[in-house]
């Protein structure tokens, strides 16, 4: 039979990928050649021979690829099959999440029993297999390269036909897989291949390009510096912050070149450990092996001192202080060697290599003085090396302690999880550990207890205390349908809860990764303390010899002399507080900020909040409480005013409109009876109408009146007057006659006007940015006391009127909801999304204000004031204590005082340099009480 030349349609092609994958689909069958396929107009042009491939073979390609075929002689162009893929919506209207049905799967027959996962319910979305034998479980992966939904289906239909695979689900919005498996027959190696067979790439969930962990080692900012260096020179690295204060690494890096091994390989090839992120309890207690280390050497070096100062210098005393002047050399100072090693095989130098020459110079020169008949005669420095040790170890202990002190916060943060949770299966509850919770899982919480994971109640009623979300102390009642959050503290009464989220994706795990994210991304101003510590080490080492050469050859000093000023300059010079001056400072305020609600969102963040000198503001939900309020009851004639109110609220019980909703708020409260009514109906955008005890009752706009002709005069006036005010306006009609007027608004937030006075006193300018009505927000502006109001704007255009602020030169900051406001809040220099705790996940917006409470916004800009100072000041402390303590060392007073500044007491004031700048940072906790207000 003689090839054929066709076109045939093709159903469900969105991109060149698309077009990629039916192409590839076609010419890998037999007998297809000369494949054309064209985007533009759904089809597939080739020649095929009938001989090898037929018809059907060819629709059960592209159908496998994720799209449907179309022949000429087909009569339904459109019309999917049984096969074809549904789509249905995805989350909150994204992209929709792909379905299907594949042909694999097989019916379950009438005698056969059910796998273990038949008990459960079945995914209401994704590809579903028959359920294979053995324990099955759920796992979510990233999925790289889909460009559109049939991509996703790709994916979805290529992963369900494994065999262990008991369903596979793509959502094409957020890129993740989820599948059900049997682990005894499909692994994630199985899973990856299959992936990129498909065109794709896989990688487990939370591998999403972004890595942060922590890394021991690092003795200074120089080896700081060294790590970023390294991974600055990874292929596929973008960027590397290293935090010397919380001895972390952010790393951004593309997946599709480099993965976390082989990153944790270019640390530990720097000389450095990398360490897997633990939780508090599991970290190492830093501290208590600084202090066993000080006191080991501490120990070791009291005898050496003794016998230098107070026993005869016989052949056997130095032997004795040659002994334990060793033991310390190779032990406690050891850490010294191995990072000076590190950092001079990486073309750098840092803290250990000063502190090894010091002790190194002390210690040998002992050494081939202690054996005269080898080596030559002359003063003994085996004190100098060990107390040098023994006082940099203090140093180390102290600053321990205090970085410890400064990432406090945080840890308390990570103490607040519960540890174990009541799991209710088939009726029973047994206690399991929280982190074994499964996203529908079902948690019974009693009384008392902290709630072990993010979930929706299900039955009970309770009140929950949420202050270490909210910072509310007033406990807030729950019940059936209400959301909770992990680690909040149920109080009064017990609840079962089905879990919706559990480990990252939980609201206090997201808290917990944005500030640890702040803390590790360095803002800009630590480019001049890197630039400065870049250079640092090289230079004293040069002024260490030029000391020595001076002292030595230009003023014929001794050797003894000149030797000691050079080691006391080598091991008075400090890196390190260069190193932690911004770092600590940020850790600290980024805390504070987290115990008020305040979450920035790097470190970036907390400097730019100290430049802002504009800031405009969203109205309703920002300025306003975000729904409407019964303002006025204007009663006309001589009916009373909770009359009005109680008729007006009796015609709008049945309404399920925002207006009427707080109509009937407001009888509510004030506990006013409400009658039935007949005859109801809504008259859309007019009102409601309907009977009581026989005489008709209208409430609505002026317009709904016409329609009905009741006369409006009487009540003009008060129209007016609430309509001035910016006021939404209801009529209440009731026997033909108007009774009265009500006045409805947007209500500000209490500490509103109080927010934007303490703005204009730090003396930022303000301005607004709403879609509403120019008279209702010239109202609301007036109220609280905003300068510059940009009304009847539609969300895409409110970027337009930042830019504005920003071309006339301000710094501008934005503060809104974090949804609507998106694209003024990325335009803005600073973007603050103000909200309820439950939006912490907000992506938009660099700083989440979790209380509703704009007085937040100040305590923010003020804040970041604060920690900018204090970085600036500990910065200029560092430079001043070496800018003064390289020369004390070098013995410029010594014209002045007849002495040298011995090594030892050098390296003490060194140590207590860094300890020093940390201190200052603490010292911003203070600050928190002045936020209070």
């Amino acid at each position: 039979m003689a090839a054929k030349k066709i076109t045939i349609g093709v159903e469900g092609m969105t991109c060149q990928h698309c077009v990629r994958r039916v192409t590839g689909a076609l010419e890998a069958l037999p007998g297809v050649t000369g494949v054309q396929v064209s985007l533009a107009d759904n089809t597939a042009s080739f020649v095929y021979n009938p001989e090898e491939v037929s018809p059907d073979k060819i629709k059960e390609a592209i159908q496998e690829a994720g799209y449907t075929a179309r022949f000429p002689d087909e009569d339904t162009p459109g019309t999917a099959g049984p096969d074809a893929p549904a789509a249905a919506p995805g989350p909150e209207g994204g992209e929709p999440q792909i379905t299907v049905e594949p042909r694999a799967a097989r019916p379950q027959t009438a005698t056969e029993e059910p796998g273990p996962a038949a008990n459960t319910a079945a995914p209401s979305r994704g590809a579903h297999l028959a359920t294979p034998p053995g324990k099955t479980t759920k796992k979510q992966f990233k999925v790289v390269g889909m460009t559109c939904a049939n991509c996703a289906l790709t994916v979805e239909k290529g992963v369900a036909r494994l065999p262990g695979v008991t369903s596979a689900a793509v959502n094409f919005a957020s890129e993740k897989l989820t599948v059900e498996m049997d682990p005894t027959q499909v692994d994630e190696a199985t899973l990856a291949a299959r992936v990129k067979d498909l065109g794709y790439a896989l990688r487990e969930e939370g591998e999403s390009g972004k890595l942060q962990f922590k890394v021991g080692g690092m003795s200074c900012a120089n080896c700081a510096l060294t790590i970023e260096k390294r991974l600055q020179q990874t292929p596929g690295v973008t960027s590397a912050a290293v935090n010397f204060a919380a001895e972390t690494v952010t790393v951004i890096y593309n997946p599709r070149q480099v993965d976390r091994e082989t990153i944790f390989a270019v640390v530990r090839d720097a000389g450095y450990t990398p360490l897997d992120t633990v939780t508090a309890d599991q970290e190492p207690d830093r501290a208590r092996e600084e202090r066993n280390w000080l006191i080991f050497s501490s120990l070791m070096s009291i005898p050496v001192v003794l016998l230098m100062y107070l026993a005869p210098m016989t052949p056997v005393n130095k032997y004795i202080m040659f002994g334990l002047a060793t033991i310390v050399q190779f032990t406690a100072g050891w850490t010294f060697y191995r990072g000076a090693y590190h950092a001079l095989k990486n073309g750098s130098a840092n803290m250990d290599v000063l502190v090894a020459l010091g002790i190194t110079a002390s210690y040998g020169y002992s050494v081939l003085t202690t054996f005269p008949q080898v080596f030559f005669a002359g003063d003994t420095f085996f004190d100098t090396s060990v107390l040098l040790i023994t006082f940099v170890r203090i140093g180390k202990f102290l600053e321990a302690r205090a970085k410890g002190q400064a990432s406090q916060a945080l840890k308390k943060l990570l103490e607040l999880q519960a540890d174990k949770a009541r799991l209710v299966v088939d009726g029973e509850t047994r206690e399991v550990a929280a982190s074994a919770v499964q996203v529908g899982d079902v948690v019974l919480v009693k009384p008392g207890e902290k709630i072990p994971i993010d979930g929706e109640i299900l039955t009970g009623e309770t009140t929950v205390n949420e202050a270490m979300l909210t910072g509310e102390s007033l406990p807030v009642e729950k019940g059936p349908g209400a959301q909770v959050t992990g680690a909040t503290i149920n109080i009064s009464g017990s609840i079962t809860v089905r879990t919706t989220r559990i480990g990252k994706d939980t609201v206090l795990a997201q808290i917990v990764a944005m500030v640890e994210e702040a803390q590790g991304v360095k803002p800009p101003i630590q480019r001049f303390a890197d630039t400065v510590a870049n250079y640092f080490v090289p230079a004293v080492v040069s002024i260490a010899v030029l000391t020595f050469l001076i002292w030595f050859f230009g003023l014929h000093s001794t050797f003894v002399f000149a030797f000691t000023a050079m080691i006391a300059v080598l091991v008075i010079a400090c890196p390190c507080a260069l190193g932690l001056a911004t770092p600590t400072a940020i850790m600290v305020g980024s805390g504070i900020g987290l115990s008020r609600g305040i979450l920035f969102k790097s470190a970036a963040v907390l400097e730019g909040m100290a430049k802002i000198t504009a800031i405009g503001f969203d109205k309703t939900g920002t300025i306003t409480k975000g729904t409407p309020e019964v303002t006025d009851v204007i009663p006309l004639g001589e009916w009373p005013e909770e009359e009005v109110l109680k008729l007006a609220a009796t015609g709008e019980a049945l309404s399920t409109h925002p207006l009427a909703a707080a109509v009937v708020a407001r009888a509510q409260a004030l506990s006013l009876p409400l009658e039935e009514v007949t005859d109801y109906r809504e008259e859309g955008g007019h009102g409601i109408v309907c009977r009581l005890h026989g005489q008709e009752l209208l409430v609505g706009n002026k317009k709904l009146m016409a329609r009905y002709q009741v006369d409006t005069g009487p009540a003009e006036a008060a129209f007016n007057r609430l309509a001035d005010q910016g006021k939404t306006t209801m009529f209440v009609a009731y026997g033909h006659q108007i009774i009265g007027v009500l006045g409805l608004a947007d209500v500000i937030k209490e500490n509103s006007p109080e927010a934007i006075k303490r703005l204009h006193a730090l003396g930022l300018k303000t301005f607004m940015i709403t879609g509403d009505n120019r008279r209702a927000a010239a109202a609301v502006a007036a109220a609280v006391g905003i300068e510059a109001v940009e009304a009847e704007v539609l969300p895409e255009d409110k970027i337009k009127i930042v830019k504005k602020y920003q071309e006339t030169g301000y710094k501008v900051a934005m503060v809104g909801d974090g949804i609507n406001d998106a694209p003024a809040l990325a335009q803005a220099d600073i973007g603050l999304a103000i909200g309820s705790g439950t939006d912490v996940a907000k992506e938009t917006g660099d700083v989440i204000l979790v209380k509703n409470d704009l007085l937040d916004v100040e305590r923010a800009i003020r804040l970041g004031r604060r920690t900018l100072y204090k970085v600036k000041q500990n910065l200029f402390w560092a430079l001043i204590y070496n800018a003064i303590g390289l020369p004390v060392a070098a013995g410029v007073l010594y014209p002045l005082t007849g002495r040298l500044l011995p090594p030892e007491w050098a390296g003490l004031a060194m140590a207590f340099s860094s300890v020093s700048v940390v201190t200052s940072s603490l010292l911003l906790k203070g600050y928190a009480r002045q936020l209070e207000g």
